[in-house]
């Protein structure tokens, strides 16, 4: 596996668990507004982290830390994903996937091998414009195979979305929540321009919070269960 960063600690990106964060190198999407090119554009790729290194300071926190969060980049890309969740597991740690859900074959593996604990998948948009918002090639049925699998799943899930004006509108968000219709959690992300790939939408911006508030009454209303902004 392909480890681009490693954080030892959050309190915040596995719900209600103490959890370390393993930033895997290399993504299929070139979303213009990721917070993390470093892990995206190989041109500005860093050093590797070792797996032995990780893995012994986990042998270490046990009792300490409850997760493990994989995230990226794009976690489903790495050929030994399964592996490493299975050696982790193994330690006794709860799993927690980041994913663009674009590899539903990976992600189906992995809910049927029994390996994760909590899933947060990003829905980037309508599947409509989801090449023209993600600037990659992809076959929008993959996303919506994936959104199926997650529901169906019975693992706990969010469904997430990073809004940035000058991609999405309204109307976007309430396609996404046609498509997610059932779904236990959809989370709005406010885009905050802070570090981006495109460097142009260090300019971009995102929803006014009254709009926000508008969106996740209608979602909660229409079609999820439960609707925040983050």
């Amino acid at each position: 596996m392909k480890i681009g960063g490693f954080q030892k600690f959050s309190l915040i990106d596995y719900p209600e668990k103490v959890s370390a964060i393993i930033f895997t190198q290399g993504c299929n999407f070139r979303c213009p507004y990721c917070h993390n090119p470093e892990l995206v554009d190989p041109a500005l790729f860093g050093p590797l982290i070792e797996l032995e290194e990780i893995f012994s300071f986990l042998e270490k926190r046990k009792g300490k830390i409850d997760a493990v969060v994989i995230t990226g980049g794009e976690p489903t890309i790495q050929e030994d994903l399964l592996e490493v969740i299975t050696r982790i597991k193994e330690m006794g740690y709860l799993i927690k996937l980041d994913t663009n859900g674009s590899k539903p074959l990976v992600l189906g593996k992995l809910i049927v091998e029994g390996v994760l604990d909590y899933i947060a998948m990003d829905v980037k948009a309508p599947l409509s414009k989801y090449q023209e918002v993600v600037r990659a090639r992809i076959d929008p049925q993959q996303i919506l195979e994936s959104i199926r699998m997650v529901m169906s799943s019975g693992i706990p899930y969010e469904f997430r979305t990073t809004v940035a004006r000058q991609l999405l509108s309204p109307e976007d968000i309430l396609e996404i929540g046609k498509t997610i219709a059932g779904a236990r959690c959809y989370v709005l992300q406010k885009f905050v321009p802070s570090k981006t790939l495109d460097q142009s939408f260090l300019k971009a911006t995102t929803f006014s919070d009254s709009e926000f508030e508008v969106l996740r009454r209608k979602m909660e209303n229409s079609f999820v269960d439960h609707c925040e902004v983050r």
